[in-house]
């Protein structure tokens, strides 16, 4: 805007005095600048996951409740398996918070050790599924051709298998307890992870980057470590957060039925088995409280696996 020499502007009855602007001269290279600072695509995808409300309620959850797995027992001045029939079926209060259960053993207590129990497989579990379903995936759909055919056809007779009864069987053959529950999980656990890394490497393994290591004589791991990977993490994250709570889930049944985790140990799953005869005499707590934790745990594992699929889409970036 410009004015005259008294430092009035054009169409103004007062006067504006000249030390109240700082004059600048016209730069050539000004329409070039970039007004707004850059964002990596991580840094982008975070600040659209923040908008995302129910996303981060699930995330703030699960931080809390792994904050609790850790150190919940800690707090509760009660042990886990120490059964006081004298409180048999206390209700929540400012002694037992979570209330008691039909050998008087503490609510709090127990669910917070059934916590670790149920993040702990979810978590190796996905961590495995994620391990396998990216060599295998990533090897079959960078190959390509007659390798990418025969394992394919692999992941097909191990997808046909029903899951839970194979879950079953082994459980019934190796005997229930954790380590045999996280095999279990995960015999056939990683075939969709293997499928959705495929079907990414297949994509990207013709783009100019990947094309050039190749010219260069870059070998196969290396290629497929340091450039097919890094532009697949998007799905293999998203995956890995759906995978999660059904594990959890799939742990909490088998407990449920007998074949998981065995009592006296505290177990989601164990907690509501124990809890069912209880419900008859209204003792709603003792069921209430796992149930809770198992059900809002998988609610808050999914929507946080939502808001990170909107926020890894790089066609939503904007």
């Amino acid at each position: 805007m410009k004015t005259n020499k008294t430092g009035s502007l054009p169409g103004s009855p007062s006067q504006v005095p000249d030390d109240w602007f700082d004059w600048k001269e016209k730069d050539k290279d000004a329409g070039e600048t970039v007004s707004r600072p850059s964002l990596s695509y991580w840094q982008d995808a975070w600040r659209r996951l923040v908008k995302n409300k129910m996303a981060m309620l699930g995330l703030v959850f699960l931080i809390l409740l792994i904050f609790m797995a850790i150190f919940g027992p800690v707090l509760s001045p009660y042990e886990v398996n120490k059964q006081e029939l004298s409180n048999q079926y206390q209700p929540p209060s400012s002694e037992h918070w979570f209330g008691t259960d039909n050998l008087g053993r503490d609510v709090f207590t127990r669910t917070w050790y059934g916590a670790r129990i149920s993040l702990f497989v979810g978590f190796m579990a996905a961590l495995i599924d994620v391990s396998i379903g990216i060599i295998y995936g990533g090897v079959a759909g960078y190959k390509g051709g007659r390798t990418d055919g025969i394992m394919m056809r692999i992941i097909e007779i191990l997808y046909g298998l029903p899951y839970l009864l194979v879950v079953i069987l082994l459980l019934v053959v190796l005997g229930p307890s954790l380590t045999t529950i996280i095999i279990a999980l995960t015999v056939t656990g990683w075939v969709g992870m293997a499928r959705i890394v495929r079907g990414q490497v297949m994509q990207i393994k013709n783009y100019e980057f990947v094309l050039a290591s190749q010219s260069f004589g870059t070998k196969t791991p290396r290629i497929i470590r340091k450039n097919l990977l890094p532009n697949t993490m998007g799905p293999i994250i998203v995956q890995m957060t759906l995978t999660v709570p059904t594990a959890i889930f799939a742990e909490a049944f088998l407990s449920f039925i007998g074949l998981g985790i065995q009592a006296p140990h505290a177990s989601w799953g164990v907690m509501a088995n124990d809890s069912l005869g209880a419900i008859l005499s209204g003792n709603w707590w003792t069921l209430f409280f796992p149930a809770f934790f198992i059900s809002f745990t998988m609610f808050a594992f999914n929507v946080l696996g939502d808001g990170l699929q909107d926020a890894l889409d790089p066609k939503l970036r904007k």
